[in-house]
């Protein structure tokens, strides 16, 4: 009974987290058309990873703080924060291009890299059949959301839908980096840990964005980015990786076919964009990629015998 508590906690965390990132995607899209978007990674993180530090030193909300070794403090810079630098700086270039729930739709087809990902280091099962029937059904939901791009006589759109898909293979990079990290750090603290190191990891490419450029200040802006940092920042990244920290990456990136859903909510009230009959069909594609993948789905509410890697 108390395994099955934890699970269900571990189950309501993330779809808190799923519902902040929905609110931080369309928040990030309505930032980056007015400011740089490494500007907009590198601050955010930044402000999120020290803030969420200084309370780890100052309370007991996120439990007791670890010093990481030497070796642990390497692989924060260059696993940990340089694989969130990457993705961030690439999420957010595709939000200037193309729509904040198609870029969400993208990361919806992370647990089926998660799962090819695994079956190659032999900690997904023995099923090929099934990991391939999963990638494909996922990969022609990409296809379907790419084809109105590429039929269009300006395909404007196109930088943003691929530079989606390479954030959606980059952010479960990020995962597997934080499931490794999980043996020796708490989730609470890989966030705080990655997320300065990403923001001072992107802070060259925003100084090179913003010299020279003038800059719009407003209380819209600087209260969206305050969301950004507390809500998509420190709240769901703690989430998230104290799920990554107790199941396997996979199991957590069945969450993510929900960001979608949340992120058109959000865009759609907020931003006022519109969906296409294109978008749900993208979906059930990727979402049947994901479910072939991951078929024991009971065991994400506390069953017997869930797989860890």
């Amino acid at each position: 009974m108390p395994e099955k508590r934890n699970h269900l906690t571990i189950v309501g965390g993330l779809l808190l987290a799923v519902f902040l990132w929905g609110g931080n995607n369309t928040g990030v899209k309505f930032l980056v058309q007015a400011w740089p978007p490494f500007f907009v990674g590198s601050t955010r993180f930044l402000c999120a990873g020290m803030l969420m530090f200084v309370l780890m030193r100052r309370t007991a909300w996120f439990g007791t703080a670890v010093t990481p070794s030497p070796e642990v403090r390497r692989r924060l810079w260059w696993r940990g924060g340089l694989s969130l630098a990457a993705y961030v700086a690439i999420f957010n270039l595709a939000l200037r291009f193309t729509a904040a729930s198609h870029v969400a739709l993208y990361l919806a087809a992370s647990p089926v890299w998660a799962l090819l990902w695994e079956g190659r280091t032999g900690s997904g099962g023995r099923d090929p059949v099934k990991r391939y029937a999963a990638a494909a059904l996922a990969l022609t939901g990409v296809i379907v959301l790419f084809l109105p791009t590429l039929k269009a006589p300006n395909p404007t759109a196109l930088p943003g839908e691929l530079l989606g898909l390479a954030a959606s293979v980059l952010w479960t990079n990020y995962g597997h980096q934080c499931r490794a990290l999980g043996s020796s750090l708490s989730g609470a603290q890989i966030s705080a840990h990655t997320l300065w190191r990403a923001g001072v990891l992107l802070i060259p490419l925003a100084l090179l964005e913003t010299a020279g450029r003038p800059m719009s200040w407003n209380p819209s802006l600087l209260a969206v980015q305050l969301y950004c940092i507390i809500a998509g920042g420190i709240i769901a990244f703690a989430l998230w990786n104290n799920a990554l920290s107790q199941w396997t990456t996979s199991e957590v990136y069945l969450f993510n076919n929900l960001i979608p859903l949340s992120t058109m909510l959000w865009a759609h009230f907020c931003l006022g964009e519109t969906v296409t009959p294109t978008f749900w069909f993208a979906m059930v594609l990727i979402v049947a990629g994901v479910l072939v993948g991951r078929t024991n789905l009971q065991k994400l509410f506390g069953a017997p015998g869930l797989p860890m890697e």
